[in-house]
């Protein structure tokens, strides 16, 4: 028959690093229940973090029925009794007996066990509401205080879309994005963002129509000379309008 396990397992801060009372009132309980030799485990960590990615979590996972858990303390397991009684649960679950030095608690399948969990299942629940009522009265807080709650809403439409007619012609006349963008009051990057969402991408012309005539620019002019020509044009045009 395989020799049980027990755990005497010791939680720690960063600043109370003195382990030999622990030990010690671990041993002595262990002797008066003739638990036979006893395997320490330490861990220096904060009891915040939760219990499946501590130590406490792989030896949680390792016990077996009848094998033993010994505690200087039941709130050494963790900071929240949420914690604690899922640990128990699981303890209860597998079998495993569970003793804690002070108060001189047990959970071994008796009548005090059953009573002890329902009393800490209790605590819990109280906790969750603890926890509940303090997150609703943070929210109403932040209300009060005018900071808008919930998802970041979506963008709405851009003060770029009614112009956009007016936009995709003056890029067709040569116009660069930075005059655009200050005609309609918004900075370059904000115009080539509203012009990649919408999927506009007009080079400029190089023709200018006239009574239905087309007047075709060389292709060998650089674009400055084709920015050049549309404004030209387009001035001429404005002109005989005038």
């Amino acid at each position: 028959m395989e020799e049980k396990k027990v755990i005497g397992y010791i939680r720690v801060s960063t600043i109370d690093q003195d382990t030999y009372k622990n030990r010690a009132e671990i041993l002595e309980l262990a002797n008066q229940k003739n638990f036979g030799r006893v395997e320490f485990v330490e861990e220096k960590i904060s009891g915040t973090k939760a219990w499946q990615d501590r130590k406490i979590g792989r030896v949680i996972a390792e016990l077996q029925q009848g094998d033993v858990l010994i505690v200087p303390e039941i709130s050494r397991l963790a900071r929240s009794m949420l914690q604690i009684l899922e640990m128990l649960e699981v303890l209860k679950k597998n079998g495993v007996d569970v003793y804690a030095v002070k108060g001189g608690w047990s959970l071994n399948g008796n009548i005090e066990s059953k009573v002890l969990l329902l009393v800490f299942g209790m605590m819990a629940e109280i906790e969750r509401d603890l926890i509940s009522l303090r997150t609703k009265e943070g929210l109403a807080a932040r209300r009060a205080m005018g900071v808008k709650l919930g998802r970041p809403s979506k963008p709405g439409k851009s003060r770029l879309d009614q112009h956009r007619t007016e936009i995709e012609q003056l890029l067709r006349n040569g116009s660069h994005k930075k005059f655009i963008a200050g005609r309609f009051f918004v900075t370059p990057g904000t115009l080539t963002n509203w012009l990649k969402k919408n999927k506009i991408n007009i080079q400029p012309s190089c023709t200018h129509d006239k009574n239905n005539e087309t007047f075709p620019l060389l292709k060998t002019l650089s674009r400055k000379k084709c920015i050049e020509k549309a404004l030209f044009l387009h001035r001429i045009a404005q002109d005989k309008t005038g």
